[in-house]
């Protein structure tokens, strides 16, 4: 027992290895063990006793003949951690009982394994959740071979399908599509979305024009809460499982765009490098997502503000962004005033905008500000755009930047004070110079932006103009933080596509991409896993279609209608994880596990007749352990019903499940 509490306090000298309460990370120990981690092995060497006990040392040669290495005996240490008394922790052990081996290593043991693969989807509940009430997860990794992935990422088998119209809901019997057999409806699917998306991708693989996403950030603030151990490692493998099938879900043309904070921004462009390409990546925008005040400003420092938005393209040769702008204040540069516009140009005569306003008005300029009081802002920008055509600046021309025509002119110009030169040139703005200036009108820097004239300019690589003011309750649901503005997503579709155009986002959330698709024109695909699905985007879009005017309904001049269409993939043994995930108590949890053994699919390795035996065992492990046991215990490949096994009898799909799945795929029947 002695060694035990050794090796405890010596680990313990580790911060990464303790969590908040104490513990010792047992499982962390366990990895960093496989990994031949040299902290720990460098831990494991700072106690006499305990390099005597896990290290032997051999001869090895060295510049002078020999020398005496330390090897680490990882087989040893390993099987001591795993041992049913080491740290009172009976978990590890009871897991091994109810498994088989080989030679006497069980299979997790042994090195016939391709792929580590980090599966917490199963309990991850999305990019919208970190709002809410705090809470420790359990990490679930999942070891699959080869084969066993390609079974995993099969397309599933389609349920509750449903069109969703003005009218209101109505049963699906084929989905619409065009003259190309491309679908053409709107798509709301609830589901994993790693296994949604290559269940997507028969359809609708190289067709996507923009995947936007706001994936979990891994601040440990939000439901994707990892211990240590994994926050960058597992974050970045969760990801580029689902970077890798978004790239071929793109057209040649697309973009993704992904939303992403501080922490995770420099590992996610690392990935994207890769994943897309280096030269593929377009932009690294800062948005500014909140102001200098609340909680925020308590410590010192530099305060927080911003988030990020990076963009990557599918073929840089093919990417063609449409040109975007935003409003803008007023440039005060243009303060002078053509008195005598109706007059030929040749004999304009000029003043001061504001002692063209002060005549107007039949008072003087020094009497403006005391004339208008409060309003007196306001008022000089209304005579600004009553007057955009007659108001301008003067501006210096770049000898080098201009044809030899217009120098001619500008020497001409410059040496007759008397008159304003004009040169008209064919499919272009007519060059207009006085004094040897140009004379740039105000109306020339008018834009129409959601539906009104604006003083505006392009829209640069820092977007301060699109904060998330009051949003609690945009589109019509309720939700405090996380949802990003309709005006941000509006801004992005404006950037990257055109009517028409697909547009995906497989980390759903509240479903602000699919309301602004839908307003604007374009075709959108939603997916999200959690039940919340039903409150949040599938609600949103119920709202749409009804009309509703919040976010940038009155900028596009939203009246309502459209469709979309909601389906799930069909559960089965994710059935089996939503139960436990659920369950408060053991009792619970022996009434879930009674349910299983009669209907789910169990692991190839699980002997029942040892999970029995060794029942007592279970009983004593906590609730947490009980839950991460019972789901290690089920078959992951069964999570949802396979298309190839749609028409297997014990999977009892039904007629109406047959024929729309069989339409999504098109499928002979």
């Amino acid at each position: 027992m002695k060694l035990y509490q050794t090796l405890e306090k010596q680990l313990k000298k580790e911060p990464n290895y303790v969590t908040d309460n104490g513990e010792l990370k047992k499982w962390v120990v366990i990895n960093k063990a496989h990994s031949y981690d040299e902290e720990l092995i460098g831990l494991l060497l700072d106690n006499e006793e305990l390099k005597a006990k896990f290290f032997m040392e051999v001869k090895a040669p060295s510049a002078s003949g020999t020398e005496l290495v330390c090897v680490f005996k990882q087989a040893l240490f390993v099987q001591f951690l795993e041992q049913k008394n080491y740290l009172n922790d009976s978990y590890t052990a009871y897991k091994n009982k109810v498994g088989l081996n080989i030679d006497g290593k069980y299979l997790k043991q042994r090195n016939e394994i391709a792929l580590v693969w980090p599966f917490k989807d199963c309990v991850l509940e999305g990019g919208q959740s970190r709002e809410e009430d705090k809470r420790e997860e359990i990490f679930f990794n999942e070891t699959l071979a080869q084969d066993e992935i390609t079974q995993l990422l099969e397309a599933k088998v389609l349920t509750n399908a449903t069109r969703y119209t003005v009218e209101g809901e109505k049963p699906l019997d084929t989905f619409k599509r065009n003259e190309n057999g491309t679908i053409t409806d709107n798509l709301i699917i609830k589901g994993n979305n790693l296994l949604a998306l290559h269940s997507l991708k028969t359809a609708f693989a190289g067709k996507v024009k923009l995947i936007y996403i706001d994936p979990p950030y891994n601040t440990g603030n939000d439901s994707f809460k990892y211990n240590d151990n994994f926050n960058h490692s597992t974050w970045l493998t969760f990801m580029k499982n689902r970077l890798d099938i978004a790239k071929e879900m793109l057209s040649e043309d697309g973009t993704i765009a992904i939303s992403i904070d501080q922490k995770e921004i420099i590992y996610l462009q690392v990935l994207c490098d890769e994943v897309f390409g280096l030269n593929h990546r377009k932009n690294v925008i800062t948005v500014k997502r909140s102001s200098v005040s609340g909680a925020k400003v308590i410590n010192p420092g530099v305060v927080n503000v911003s988030e990020y938005l990076v963009i990557y393209c599918k073929n840089p040769a093919l990417w063609k962004p449409n040109k975007v702008y935003r409003k803008k204040e007023r440039d005060e540069r243009y303060n002078s005033f053509i008195t005598n516009y109706e007059q030929a140009a040749e004999n304009w005569e000029f003043s001061s905008v504001l002692d063209a306003w002060a005549l107007s008005l039949g008072i003087s300029k020094s009497q403006l500000k005391k004339f208008f009081k409060d309003d007196y802002e306001q008022k000089l920008n209304e005579f600004y755009f009553a007057n955009a055509e007659r108001i301008f600046r003067f501006a210096a021309l770049d000898d080098n930047a201009v044809s030899s025509a217009v120098l001619k002119m500008k020497k001409e110009s410059k040496s007759d004070s008397n008159k304003v030169y004009l040169l008209p040139r064919e499919d272009k703005s007519t060059y207009y110079l006085y004094k040897g200036q140009a004379i740039l009108f105000f109306s020339d820097r008018l834009l129409e932006i959601d539906g009104t004239k604006v003083f505006g300019e392009m829209i640069t690589d820092i977007w301060d103009d699109v904060l998330p003011n009051d949003l609690h309750n945009e589109g019509g649901i309720s939700l405090k933080k996380g949802k990003k503005p309709e005006k941000f997503i509006q801004r992005i579709l404006q950037l990257t596509t055109n009517e028409k155009d697909i547009v995906l986002d497989f980390f759903s959330g509240s479903g602000t991409a699919g309301a602004v698709s839908h307003k604007m024109n374009r075709q959108y695909i939603l997916v999200e896993q959690m039940n919340y699905i039903h409150n949040l985007p599938e609600a949103r879009l119920k709202n749409v279609i009804n009309g509703e005017q919040s976010g940038i309904s009155k900028a596009v001049n939203w009246q309502g209608g459209g469709e979309f269409v909601y389906f799930e993939l069909k559960k089965w043994n994710e059935n089996f994880v939503e139960q436990i995930e659920k369950a408060a108590s053991s009792e619970a949890l022996l009434g879930i596990f009674a349910e299983m053994k009669a209907q789910s699919f169990l692991n190839y390795n699980v002997d029942l007749q040892k999970q029995e035996a060794h029942i007592a065992d279970f009983k004593a492990l906590t609730l947490t352990e009980q839950k991460q046991h019972l789901i290690a215990l089920l078959d992951k490949n069964q999570l949802y019903v396979n298309l190839s096994s749609m028409n297997d009898t014990e999977f009892a799909v039904t007629a109406a499940e047959k024929q729309i799945t069989q339409d999504f795929y098109q499928l002979r029947k």
